[in-house]
């Protein structure tokens, strides 16, 4: 059987089935890493903030000299179409993708006029919230905009991700709360992140060297608009050391909560609760 899930990917006007050998070993992607994607979520009926995350993927595309081709409109309709060809009850990683396929002026820059799109949506069911997970601060930390394209959702962002959570596992842990380069808390390694303490919620502001991601911010405003505060601001890693609460947002999983700070257990809170059940709520109200 196929390492893969069941996967279905549009390219090039045809919905190609399983993993498709899209780029080569000149394809300016594949050796220089000019490629951008986003990642939306089909789950219950429901694909949220869809037209954000098609909106999101062409800004990124901009970021990194690639020249958008399909508008989010089109991506939106794409992805429509894809999640009919799974089962209805299938909770569906949906990633639309672009990369340079040529070389620009020179083999560094990707000519923008080669930019391939393809839109992949495979089966990935949702985790489950109940036991958490641990964290420990990070080995490595979160590049700034002035040497990295942190404004994007960029492929060559990410090993450094994998790095962290490499480090993180080999010490015993599920994931790591990861530093900006002043030593400020910027997110996990896998998503934004929250604390609560006394019942007020806090994030890390928004500062450049993280995606201020679409789900955090729906999350962020669900929550207020139920009255709870919340602040984006600086916070230290003694800020989570010493929180009531601490949970993630990120589009893989949605909302999580963080069991284990080191060797300081944690429980799932009202704070988490009432984010997973507001978010949850929301995603249901936009199902067809």
């Amino acid at each position: 059987m196929a390492w893969y899930s069941q996967t279905w990917t549009w390219f090039e006007g045809e919905w190609l089935e399983g993993n498709p050998g899209l780029m080569g070993p000149r394809t300016h992607a594949s050796w220089l890493s000019s490629c951008v994607f986003d990642g939306a979520r089909h789950f219950d009926g429901a694909t949220p903030d869809m037209d954000l995350h098609a909106a999101r993927v062409n800004r990124s595309a901009a970021a990194l000299g690639l020249k958008a081709t399909m508008t989010p409109d089109e991506i939106v309709a794409k992805a429509r179409e894809g999640v009919k060809k799974f089962s209805s009850d299938a909770a569906i990683y949906v990633k639309p993708m672009y990369w340079a396929e040529e070389d620009g002026a020179s083999t560094i820059l990707g000519d923008p006029e080669s930019t391939k799109f393809c839109l992949c949506l495979f089966e990935a069911p949702m985790p489950a919230p109940a036991a958490g997970f641990s964290v420990t601060k990070g080995a490595f930390r979160r590049p700034t905009v002035e040497t990295m394209p942190t404004d994007s959702k960029a492929g060559c962002l990410y090993p450094n991700n994998a790095r962290i959570l490499r480090a993180a596992k080999a010490a015993g842990f599920d994931n790591a709360l990861v530093l900006d380069m002043l030593g400020n808390v910027a997110e996990t390694a896998t998503s934004n992140v929250f604390l609560a303490k006394d019942g007020v919620v806090r994030t890390p502001a928004a500062n450049g060297t993280f995606l201020n991601g679409i789900t955090r911010q729906r999350v962020i405003a669900l929550l207020r608009q139920d009255g709870v505060t919340v602040e984006e601001t600086t916070l230290g890693y003694g800020d989570f050391e010493q929180a009531d609460e601490i949970f993630i947002s990120g589009n893989y999983s949605k909302v999580m909560p963080v069991s284990r700070i080191d060797n300081t257990a944690l429980q799932p809170g009202p704070m988490f609760r009432k984010a997973r059940e507001l978010y949850m709520d929301y995603a249901q109200s936009t199902a067809a």
